[in-house]
């Protein structure tokens, strides 16, 4: 059943992060009737109960509190956080959570502990997918950025992955993307793997790229379970559209860890491989660190620079360096000033491009 959308509705609701590169005016109507949600469908939907997540991230970045009875605009997608969730997308238009504050609607299949005794999740009662004005329900891959060929392949793309959630991967992105800012180059950053969500977006942004994308902008509300060519032409578009946009240097973020499906996939792809010119890994242990070493070594990769939480540690470093020969850049302080000048010499000569 197809109902056309009251546009005063529409200019109402919280629209989600996710949805950004969705115009307003091509939202149209909503399918109300019985319905199987993809991956990447707007839906519209009723918050009915307040959960974990208080906060939906808006278009606009802003993170708004939401309340029982909102509307919402959010985006169907899977996640894979072991700090957080695990969902998918389900079979129908029944109550569902929100499984991501940057506007992904899911059943959450699994919480983590310490995550789900601050709440249980926010719950989602989806009124209709949205659709354009010939009633076809409206899909983020329909807005995905064109697949160029690579332009120009003398730019250098540094890609950053590492053991696991929270290890320090966007931390390190920020801080190299802010060095070589310093050094008068045009960075551009990306995130092509994860959930969709504006946290490590705006945190490129504020470090000084200056162009900021990621893997919404190639259709995708999420990566986790997708189809890894996908992901990868996703990621192509990207850095091409980076290079098309004057970046003379392109930093990349790999969600998750390295034994994470689409994460070590991607470590595999031949495409991916002659994508990146080197690899930083960001690593919480030392252990992790040499675990890590040896399954991208297990891919064809060399890991170039160690960063990650690890680098907090003197001691942890130590022990690291018993297991792994490898460079290691320490975390940047983004707090107070500029990056330490040994961090910025270090990271500009990662491929010689100071």
């Amino acid at each position: 059943m197809i109902e056309i959308f009251d546009q005063a509705r529409l200019n109402k609701s919280k629209r989600a992060f996710t949805t950004r590169r969705v115009p307003i005016q091509e939202m149209r109507a909503l399918e109300t009737g019985p319905v199987t949600p993809a991956a990447g469908d707007l839906v519209l939907a009723r918050v009915k109960q307040v959960g974990r997540l208080q906060r939906l991230e808006l278009t606009t970045g802003r993170k708004a509190a939401i309340f029982p009875g909102d509307e919402v605009v959010v985006v169907y997608g899977n996640r894979y956080a072991p700090d957080a969730y695990e969902a998918e997308v389900p079979d129908d238009l029944s109550d569902c959570d929100l499984a991501a504050g940057g506007g992904i609607a899911s059943l959450v299949l699994n919480s983590n502990v310490v995550w789900e005794s601050k709440g249980s999740p926010t719950r989602l009662c989806p009124i209709g997918l949205i659709t354009d004005s010939e009633g076809r329900p409206i899909n983020l891959k329909r807005y995905a950025l064109p697949i160029r060929p690579l332009l120009n392949r003398r730019v250098p793309v540094i890609a950053v992955c590492g053991a696991t959630m929270n290890s320090g991967k966007t931390t390190t992105v920020a801080g190299i993307v802010r060095g070589l800012t310093q050094k008068g180059m045009r960075v551009g950053a990306a995130k092509i793997t994860g959930t969709g969500s504006g946290n490590d977006y705006w945190k490129f942004v504020d470090s000084g790229a200056v162009h900021t994308l990621d893997f919404t902008d190639a259709g995708m509300a999420t990566t986790y379970l997708a189809d890894i060519d996908h992901v990868v032409k996703g990621a192509e578009a990207v850095v091409a559209e980076l290079i098309l946009r004057g970046c003379n240097a392109i930093i990349l973020e790999i969600a998750d860890g390295v034994h994470q499906r689409e994460t070590h996939a991607l470590l595999s792809h031949p495409r991916m491989q002659a994508l990146a010119d080197r690899w930083v890994y960001a690593a919480d242990s030392a252990a992790s660190a040499a675990v890590g070493c040896q399954v991208m070594s297990g891919c064809g990769l060399s890991v170039t620079a160690i960063s990650g939480l690890l680098t907090a540690s003197p001691l942890a470093m130590r022990e690291a360096a018993g297991l792994v020969r490898a460079r290691f850049c320490a975390l940047p302080e983004l707090t107070e000033g500029s990056a330490p000048l040994a961090w910025i010499e270090s990271v500009s000569r990662l491929s010689a491009y100071a």
